[in-house]
């Protein structure tokens, strides 16, 4: 007997994830949970990926209390998460202490489906994660990430068929409850979508699920095709947060399958309803929405395969380091920094790794600054990429590397070495709950401002508040003024004896085909007392070591006063999730340290001043 289509709703995960930089607020998901309760969903995406990082970076929220308050207004939903493997909910992989205890506490807390996936689809960073998930007595829903080579379909040399069966093969190892293709850019087309479920119906008896964006355009026709090969549950938004990046809609998927043995039969009125309460909530939000285009498609992620959510990283990123007219010379450098690093698939963490270094490729020259990530990526931290690495790369990657300059293989021995105990020893004068040990332990310098703030040690900054809503056309009458944008700056405006306060808010200009916000340049304010020390003005004589863009300075590698060869690591900063370390252009000695750790830096800002060697 053929079974309804199950199906998993994203509305509160990944659809805002993908359209709106992931700043969905608990307090704006709350009023319509119950109702999403009701409908009778196969389950809720509603946890993991950037949701764990961005309630804490960006939103002042904890992100263990949203998925309490998840699982007390829908308990009879199951609640599902994507958890990245050994890098969990982070950027790096994690001890396996970090491992076991997170997963521990996100059942604990309230999920009820772990898919698990690895950015290589590599084995080893799977079975810890796996293990976990399986002591928890949770649904393991293993996942393979969907890539191609260059041909744009399924085949060629490493993306074909064989390749997905034999992953999958590899992964039924793992004890697996469910399997998933994660197809995280949209590339899967229609009818590979059908060979594809129908050669995994012939090879295993468990359920089958397909997660899919709308980027390229066919992802409603590609979910068609998967119902006909067999796929038992697909992932599906509410229209308001549907299409461009994020996931299909329901409600046209609930149409097409009416009357069909594969009809879900959820209610499609309920469905409209809590989208049309959506509606009037999300124009708050509207400064996240990239609506750069007026295409809801990007056919060109065919070429780039570049995920929505790291398009919308790459463009603020240039944007801010006043370089956004060089985003066509990224987007082109994309493919071949993809294809140095052994073609990975574009997905977390190796999305941001490749974005990133192909941002400093352009800005900086090829390789003349690799990324701590891509550093480690080549020591092998990041398990075995589907061929090798460009040798070349790979050896300028790993030359003076602190671990060691030959790859490793098998588990990295980090792992084994405990990280959860030195992460709540850090956090000791402030908490003492395994929870927010855990935030600190996967983000060590945002983990610990927001738990300052969380603690009351610290005020919450104004850019963290909720956003207010704006006034809609209608309410904007030639009585009120009208509301400036996110991008409003204020200047003061001198005329002769007076001074004027006044906001400038940028006009749009067209790019390429493509419309922009233009940005008036701005520093970034740090978040805590920079003031530099006296000897933080360079002499004539003295070396500057710049910021290359903007970024969280993370951590300085030596101290004033200290002696330092050319090319030794002078500073850290993240820019883009990414760490990028900062080298010496000169020997000689550190003469000044001007900010402080944890602070957002601008570009061109003097990092490190060195006095160089007289000899």
């Amino acid at each position: 007997m053929t079974k309804p289509l199950g199906i998993t709703d994203t509305t509160f995960r990944d659809a805002h994830q993908s359209l709106m930089a992931t700043r969905l607020r608990t307090e704006d998901m709350v009023p319509i949970a119950e109702r999403m309760n009701a409908i009778g969903f196969h389950s809720m995406e509603v946890w993991g990926g950037a949701t764990f990082d961005s309630a804490t970076r960006f939103l002042g929220e904890d992100p263990w209390s949203r998925l309490r308050v998840f699982k007390k207004l829908m308990p009879d939903t199951p609640l599902q998460m994507l958890l990245r493997g050994q890098s969990l909910v982070g950027y790096r992989p994690y001890a396996d202490d970090v491992v076991d205890s997170f997963v521990e506490r996100s059942a604990e807390n309230g999920i009820d489906i772990f898919r698990v996936f690895d950015a290589l689809n590599d084995t080893m960073n799977l079975e810890r994660a796996a293990s976990a998930v399986k002591r928890s007595g949770k649904h393991l829903q293993i996942t393979i990430c969907y890539s191609v080579t260059e041909e744009g379909k399924m085949g060629g040399g490493i993306y074909n068929l064989k390749y997905y069966l034999q992953k999958v093969e590899e992964l039924l190892q793992l004890g697996p409850d469910s399997i998933c293709v994660k197809d995280m850019a949209g590339l899967l087309a229609p009818y590979d979508a059908f060979d594809l479920f129908t050669a995994l119906r012939d090879l295993v008896d468990l359920p089958l699920q397909l997660h899919t964006h709308y980027t390229s355009g066919m992802a409603s026709m590609t979910t068609i095709k998967a119902i006909e090969a067999g796929v038992d549950t697909v992932d599906t938004c509410l229209a308001p947060l549907a299409l461009r990046t994020a996931q299909p809609a329901v409600e046209p998927l609930l149409t097409t399958l009416r009357g069909n043995e594969r009809d879900p039969k959820l209610p499609l009125e309920a469905i409209l309803e809590v989208g049309d309460e959506l509606e009037t909530m999300l124009p708050k939000y509207k400064q996240y929405f990239d609506t750069r285009n007026s295409s809801v498609i990007d056919a060109r992620v065919l070429s780039h395969q570049i995920p929505g959510g790291m398009t919308s990283n790459l463009v603020s990123q240039l944007q801010e380091a006043d370089a956004l007219e060089r985003l066509p010379e990224v987007l082109e450098e994309i493919p071949k920094t993809r294809k140095d690093l052994g073609y990975p698939p574009l997905v977390t963490p190796m999305s941001q790794m490749v974005g990133s270094q192909s941002v400093t490729n352009v800005l900086m020259g090829r390789y003349s600054v690799i990324n701590e990530q891509v550093k480690e990526y080549a020591y092998g931290l990041y398990g075995t990429p589907p061929i090798p690495m460009d040798p070349d790369v790979a050896s300028k990657a790993l030359a003076g590397y602190n671990r060691g300059e030959s790859p490793i293989t098998g588990r990295p021995p980090e792992w084994s070495q405990a990280e959860l105990p030195l992460a709540m020893e850090a956090i000791s004068g402030l908490s003492d709950d395994i929870d927010d040990g855990l935030i600190y332990a996967l983000y060590p310098t945002t983990g610990e401002t927001f738990l300052r703030i969380k603690h009351g040690h610290d005020p919450m900054p104004d850019d963290m508040k909720p956003p207010k809503p704006k006034p809609t056309a209608e309410a904007t009458t030639n009585s009120e003024k009208p509301v400036a944008s996110s991008n409003a700056r204020k200047f003061n405006v001198h005329i002769d004896d007076e001074v004027i306060e006044v906001f400038v808010d940028p006009a749009r200009e067209t790019f390429g085909g493509v419309t922009q916000t233009s940005v008036i340049k701005e520093t970034i304010t740090p978040s805590r007392n920079t003031t530099p020390s006296p000897n933080a003005t360079p002499s004539n004589t003295d070396v500057s070591v710049e910021s290359p863009m903007p970024g969280l300075l993370l951590k300085y590698e030596v101290e004033e006063g200290q002696e330092i060869k050319a090319g030794e690591a002078v500073v850290v900063i993240e820019a883009m999730k990414m760490e990028n370390s900062l080298p010496s252009p000169v020997s000689g000695t550190v003469k000044s340290l001007p900010f402080e750790t944890g602070v957002k830096v601008a570009r061109a800002d003097i990092l490190a001043t060195i006095t160089p060697n007289t000899a």
